[in-house]
């Protein structure tokens, strides 16, 4: 064991167990995650090997290995429960995506969500083993976000009762659903429904796309692998042509929406109810990016007390380089941030369980904001942990950059959470959209709820303008209740003057769609601003539930900088709405530098309590024994160009170069 990592935890204040409980919602759950954990770690079929060196069609090739294995041990393991499912599979593939993810997050939860009785009885149990493995296919070509504008048709053709899809244009063709390149056999297809010679907008068909003892492509079927990506070496993402391919009336799933044997028409009875597995992936990605960013804090934050440099005083030993202030402030508020995005996560999953059990009681009041919510905060987090597990790799200066960091892999693995399940800023607006209609129906006097509120207490003149000197001071820079209280009324002016600035547009005679583009910017800040006060409100309102001193000060410290260091990056906002005033905002500068040296000592503890085990982790900066340089090393011995001494291009190229010069 490293000495410096035993001084670090040595020195924390407080019991790192008691935090990780917390962290996994009790004492059982710490247990039982790690009762999972061993079951995977201590399985010889599930013996880890170096996926950075080997080829992308060999990665698939391991990960559909061992997605197999994995499905028949939960069977053996009797792992059914849907977070213990999540457990074990994030622990056989250490966190990487896999080929079967579509089919265990979307494919088989939009089956039992929108499926009927009678269409879950006939599908359910195949897709469960697995004669059915199935994908999720949405995203175009030509079309992601915008799904309104996707191409894909279903005719309803009422003299044999069979919907015919077609991909009517080179853009029309499916294109980025993981499993569906070489996996699966069946597709979730989102099309167009035509009948009675109507478009009634998008609706989920079953598809098969594969024979299902061959596995070969059906007719009219042109299914494929897109090609290299950024990451995700291990997952088949694929396209999907269709031409005049026939399915069974049945296979439209119609719990919501139904089309009768003549063809005529049912709608549903909310128009977001398709949404529904979109916001079920939304709301989990606001978890992994708790957890991605959780790592990447792990990994530089262990990394930085074992790793010495330069000189704090001349003629002393060099320092950890997590002394040094500039350290402490690129990765200390981003582990507060880490924390703060584990209590929203934890809160999404909670609301996303409450709101679905009212929709199957026919109760869908709560599904606008559900949907606004999810969006808002899947792009507010992904856009922040992305820039964060960024920050963390330079943190660790050049060996950051080497794929045994395990940085390299956590980033390419969770960026792309800000183009997919929506783009950002697109998910950004579509907040936007809802803050506005609640903010005009607050104008009018009649109440909203939910996290918008704070929108009931506008008072029509507070915008109007006002020497600071003259406002009086709302906000004790000490005080978390305060911060969040700052954090509302930023909110509520920045949602107030975009929907002022969009109502200004359309005066100035310009149509809604163009005033919308025009005040989109404002929009945007508006959400975020939104996003921003739900997310420390949420940290604050987790401290009541800690009883122990010690974790309740050092979790106290950590929302207290992660709310400070939020007014220090958008300084602008807080003076313009006369919340701070021009010397209170050197107080947070100085506040912020006092909550770093406060939170040093417990960084590595803190760190700790996140429990990811090296298996987990796979990273050798990030080592829990601290023993970075020796494992080092060894690691980049194993690389295949070491395998000979002299490499056969020196003989190949380099030896008759030098001969001829």
């Amino acid at each position: 064991m490293n000495p410096d990592i035993c001084k670090e935890r040595d020195s924390a204040t407080f019991q790192t167990e008691l935090l990780t409980n917390i962290l996994d919602g009790g004492a059982d759950k710490t247990a039982r995650r790690r009762e999972i954990e061993l079951l995977v770690i201590n399985d010889p079929d599930f013996q880890h090997e170096d996926l950075n060196f080997l080829s992308r069609s060999d990665r698939y090739d391991a990960a559909v290995k061992k997605s197999s294995m994995m499905i028949m041990k939960m069977r053996q393991h009797g792992i059914s429960d849907p977070e213990e499912i999540m457990c074990y599979k994030s622990c056989v593939h250490r966190g990487r995506p896999e080929p079967l993810d579509l089919h265990l997050g979307m494919f088989l939860p939009t089956l039992l969500n929108q499926g009927t009785a009678e269409q879950q009885d006939h599908f359910f149990m195949q897709a469960w083993n697995l004669e059915i493995i199935g994908t999720y296919a949405q995203t175009e070509m030509g079309h992601g976000t915008h799904i309104r504008g996707l191409e894909t048709t279903a005719t309803y053709d009422p003299s044999t009762q069979e919907f015919v899809l077609n991909s009517p244009t080179i853009s029309s063709i499916k294109w980025w659903p993981g499993g569906l390149g070489k996996t699966s056999n069946h597709a979730i297809v989102l099309a167009q429904l035509y009948t009675q010679g109507q478009c009634r907008g998008l609706h989920p068909f079953i598809v098969p796309i594969r024979a299902m003892g061959t596995h070969e492509p059906l007719p009219g079927v042109v299914v494929g692998d897109i090609g290299p990506k950024f990451g995700f070496d291990e997952v088949d993402n694929g396209f999907l042509k269709l031409e005049n391919v026939r399915i069974p009336r049945m296979n439209m799933l119609m719990k919501y929406s139904k089309v009768a044997p003549d063809g005529s028409y049912v709608k549903p009875p909310s128009d977001k109810l398709t949404y529904g597995t979109m916001v079920f992936i939304r709301s989990m990605i606001v978890g992994d990016s708790a957890r991605s960013l959780s790592k990447a804090c792990t990994i530089a934050i262990r990394y930085s007390v074992v790793r010495h440099q330069s000189e704090l005083r001349q003629g002393e030993p060099e320092p950890q380089i997590l002394d040094y202030q500039t350290q402490q402030y690129k990765l200390l508020p981003l582990l507060a941030t880490a924390y703060a995005f584990h209590c929203v996560g934890q809160y999404m999953t909670q609301t996303y369980h409450r709101i679905t059990g009212d929709i199957s009681q026919g109760d869908f009041s709560q599904l606008p904001e559900l949907h606004a919510l999810s969006a808002g905060l899947k792009a507010f987090t992904t856009w922040i942990a992305t820039a964060g597990i960024e920050m963390c790799r330079m943190a660790c200066g050049g060996h950051g950059y080497s794929r045994c960091s395990g940085l390299p892999d956590i980033y390419v693995t969770f960026t792309p959470t800000c183009t997919y399940e929506g783009e950002n800023t697109v998910m950004m607006l579509q907040t936007a959209r809802y803050l506005v209609k609640c903010y005009t129906q607050a104008s009018e006097g009649l109440q909203v709820g939910g996290t918008v509120s704070y929108l009931n207490e506008m008072s029509q003149g507070r915008l109007q303008p006002q020497p600071v000197s003259a406002r009086p001071t709302v906000v004790d820079i000490n005080d978390l209740s305060c911060l969040v209280e700052a954090y509302k009324q930023r909110a509520s002016r920045l949602v107030e003057l975009a929907a002022r600035s969009l109502q200004g547009e359309i005066q100035r005679s310009k149509s809604k769609e163009e005033a919308w583009n025009n005040t989109s910017i404002d929009l945007v800040r508006a959400s975020d601003a939104h996003c921003h006060y739900v997310v420390v409100k949420l940290f604050s309102a987790k401290l009541s539930e800690v009883g122990d001193t010690a974790v309740h000060s050092v979790l106290s410290s950590l929302a207290l900088l992660y709310a400070l260091h939020g007014i220090s990056q958008h300084t602008g906002d807080f003076l313009q709405a006369g919340l701070l005033s021009g010397p209170q905002i050197y107080q947070v500068s100085q506040r912020l530098k006092e909550l770093l040296s406060q939170l040093r000592p417990n960084a590595v503890a803190l760190v700790d309590a996140f429990d990811y085990r090296d298996e987990m982790l796979n990273s050798v900066l990030g080592r829990y024994d601290g023993n970075v340089y020796e494992n080092m090393f060894e690691w980049a011995r194993q690389s295949p160009l070491n395998r000979t001494q002299v490499h056969s291009s020196f003989h190949k190229y380099l030896k008759p170069l030098q001969s001829k010069l």
